[in-house]
């Protein structure tokens, strides 16, 4: 190589922009300048030693320093053997290491042609920091993907954060990076460089494909491998992907794991202290499932999770992923199945994560009109970059995958699938054929369930859906999106329309507890009371209710039965089951000394039993998404607030529900039965164990073949004040 040439490639690797460091760093044969001769020529850059010394068939040689800021060479007619080997004194301590330039690449083509494709499902494996023996060295393989980047470095604790130090390798036009540097370690702090192509703009970005990161307001990602947890969860696995889930009990307790209980001094409790503590309570009140809040990481506790920087860490405010991992592990082997929220709808602005990535918008749209959720704050992606949609789908696979998740609520499915969400008139772009829909968005979301349901039997996705979009919950290949279910926005938003009201007033707003029945099997829905519910001014549930403190807790129980007996699948925030009396505080636990008053501890009765009766009785689960399972006794009874119907199961078996939205009693009221014989009264919400005032129907009330409502048969029974009861035949 000629001196100018050399000079140039030195001045490049020295202002940080060689876009092909591999070219000029490690060793090469070459020419000799005096002689026809090819002589072997090693070049390092290492601005930190004080001498650099390589290992050749003669032993170890002294490599010049051609440069004062700390470029050496070595020259020699025979080969070394690679990678090459190096000594570096480096502030008077000696390191015998590896020649990171002296590596062959990693990642295949045919990696590289999947993730150009958008399908390289398990791209966490092949981007990021992968702890590897690459031949026969222990190091960490670094890649990611810049495609707009002129030079892209690993920058971290082990080369001083210097940009100059590690360049990274370009595969093509695929816009992959990648290098691998040996003998660093597990728990290494590191970053990534980027010097813009066209800007040459500086930009120092955390890992999107990081799998842990150093405790806030730190930002770096850490080195970290897979895992090696043993997993004992088989017999799970094989039961849900077997199980009849249409069909099965489903009842999630939503929590936010820093806010359900704290330790003594108010810290976060561990994954390991949670699945002591949590699993124990939700087995006991008989949930199925847990459903958490994110826990991806995130640099703010007030976006709850929801404005994500790590897509594919666990957050380390309560441990690390293997203790998560031994949380989900412990859930199921008490039979209780994990809910992930997951959030591909939108990422924030910090500038040290996904946003503006490679200095240009990357993962987002560059037009704030496609790009941008004003309401939030945040970007949204670019679901038509096949390499973004890898990105998603990928992460996906990950928390299925490697932590054994259950399932997926996708949070916001709304504002990804039309164009103009939230948006005037002026500030969207219509689709290519003129349209509200976001057709990029749709494909994404029919990819990632046909990944989900093809790769993981018996996980679910869920969408949180809030607009009228059609077949949602059904399969792709009918022309749906392909979820497993969704939530009902619409039957919480008037059920608790409803309930809010004053119950002298209940009457003029029946419909909202009935209207819901001429949709309710059009999607396979979830019927939920979620965080959003009690937050940002809107009370939490129990301070919704209106009337003094008995009709309160009357109405919280009446409403708890309400929702466990309606046909679809149940979901409750945390503090719901016991009447949490103020709004939910991220920054605090849940008010757990409220369960020493009577009522509250009513109110945690109440839930308990109806969750256990619920799971025991098909009637109550079994045809849920079915209109088989359900018929009116009642829905007309206006003047009286009452509510009437049958659920059913598949075995033939019913219960009657009598619901009572008044605090007025209503003696010997007369209802039209299915079946002639001898009812019983198996749940009351007015008991005296709920805090109610006792008034019961006991244990027998005998059919009269008077006809009423339709049936041959009829009962007399009493329905107390703001309850719910459940009859069963004997």
């Amino acid at each position: 190589m000629s001196k100018l040439k050399q000079n140039s490639q030195l001045n490049l690797i020295l202002d940080a922009k060689h876009h092909d460091p591999f070219a000029f760093l490690g060793l090469h044969q070459e020419p000799s300048e005096k002689s026809k001769i090819k002589t072997y020529n090693f070049r390092c850059f290492m601005p930190y030693a004080a001498c650099v010394e390589i290992f050749t068939s003669d032993g170890w040689k002294s490599a010049h320093k051609i440069d004062t800021q700390g470029f050496f060479e070595w020259q020699g007619s025979e080969s070394i053997q690679a990678p090459c080997k190096i000594r570096i004194d480096e502030n008077n301590t000696v390191i015998d290491t590896y020649d990171v330039y002296s590596f062959l690449p990693m990642i295949t083509s045919d990696e590289l042609h999947l993730f150009g494709e958008g399908n390289l499902k398990q791209a966490y494996k092949t981007l990021g920091a992968q702890l590897c023996t690459h031949q026969g060295v222990n190091g960490v393989r670094f890649a990611v993907w810049a495609p707009n980047a002129e030079r892209v470095s690993v920058v971290g604790s082990f080369n001083h954060w210097d940009g100059r130090v590690n360049p990274m390798r370009v595969h093509g036009s695929s816009g992959v990076w990648e290098v691998f540097i040996p003998h660093i370690e597990a728990d290494a702090l590191y970053k990534f460089e980027i010097r813009q192509r066209h800007t040459e703009n500086i930009l120092v970005k955390t890992d999107p494909y990081g799998f842990c990161f150093e405790s806030r307001p730190g930002s770096a990602a850490k080195v970290s491998s897979l895992t090696s947890y043993q997993w004992d969860d088989a017999k799970w696995l094989k039961q849900r992907g077997e199980s009849e889930w249409l069909h099965a009990p489903f009842n999630c307790y939503e929590v936010h794991l820093g806010s359900w209980q704290r330790d003594s001094d108010g810290k976060f409790l561990n994954y390991r202290d949670l699945a002591e503590r949590l699993i124990y309570y939700v087995k006991d009140m008989g949930y199925t499932h847990i459903e958490l809040m994110p826990v991806s990481e995130h640099p703010l506790n007030e976006s709850w999770g929801y404005q994500t920087t790590g897509y594919f860490g666990v957050t380390n405010r309560y441990g690390t992923p293997d203790d998560f991992r031994f949380f989900v592990d412990a859930c199921h082997a008490a039979n209780i199945g994990v809910i992930l929220d997951w959030v591909p709808g939108h990422f924030p602005k910090d500038d040290w994560a996904l946003a503006r990535f490679d200095g240009t918008a990357l993962y987002e749209h560059e037009d704030p009109r496609l790009g941008e959720h004003q309401d939030w704050g945040t970007y949204i992606f670019n679901y038509g970059r096949n390499e973004v949609r890898n990105f998603l789908i990928a992460n996906a696979h990950y928390w299925l995958n490697e932590f054994h998740i259950d399932g997926l609520r996708v949070d916001a499915v709304a504002s990804m699938l039309y164009l103009d969400y939230s948006r005037k008139a002026d500030q969207w772009l219509p689709n290519k054929f003129g349209g509200r829909e976001n057709l990029d968005a749709i494909d994404f979301l029919k990819q990632l369930n046909i990944m989900v349901h093809e790769e993981f039997a018996g996980a679910f996705t869920i969408a949180e859906e809030s607009t009228s979009w059609p077949m949602i919950s059904r399969p792709v290949y009918l022309g749906g999106l392909g979820f497993s279910m969704k939530w009902n926005m619409g039957w919480m938003n008037d059920t608790l329309a409803y309930i809010e009201n004053d119950p002298v007033h209940r009457r003029y707003h029946h419909n909202k507890l009935t209207f819901g029945q001429l949709y309710a099997y059009s999607e396979n829905f979830v019927l939920p009371f979620s965080h959003d519910e009690v937050v940002h001014g809107k009370h939490s549930l129990l301070d919704k209710m209106p009337g003094d403190a008995w009709q309160k807790f009357a109405n919280l129980r009446l409403l708890m039965t309400h929702q466990m007996c309606s046909p679809g699948k149940k979901l409750n925030f945390m503090g719901n089951e016991f009447g949490q009396g103020r709004e939910w505080n991220v920054n605090a636990s849940l008010d757990w000394h409220l369960l020493d008053s009577q009522w509250h501890q009513g109110a945690k009765l109440t839930s308990h039993d109806l969750n256990h009766l619920y799971a025991k009785l098909p009637a109550l689960h079994d045809l849920d998404f079915q209109p088989q399972g359900f018929d009116w006794i009642d829905c007309q009874d206006v003047d009286q607030s009452v509510l009437s119907y049958i659920r059913r199961a598949r075995n033939g078996s019913f219960v009657l529900i009598l619901l009572n939205f008044t605090p007025v009693p209503r003696i010997n009221y007369r209802l039209g039965v299915p079946q002639a014989g001898e009812y019983a009264e198996i749940f009351n919400s007015d008991a005296k164990y709920y805090g109610g005032s006792n008034i019961s129907n006991g244990t027998a009330i005998k059919t009269e073949q008077i006809s009423w409502m339709g049936h041959q048969n009829s009962i007399l029974v009493t329905l107390p004040p703001l309850s719910g009861v459940i009859l069963e035949i004997k």
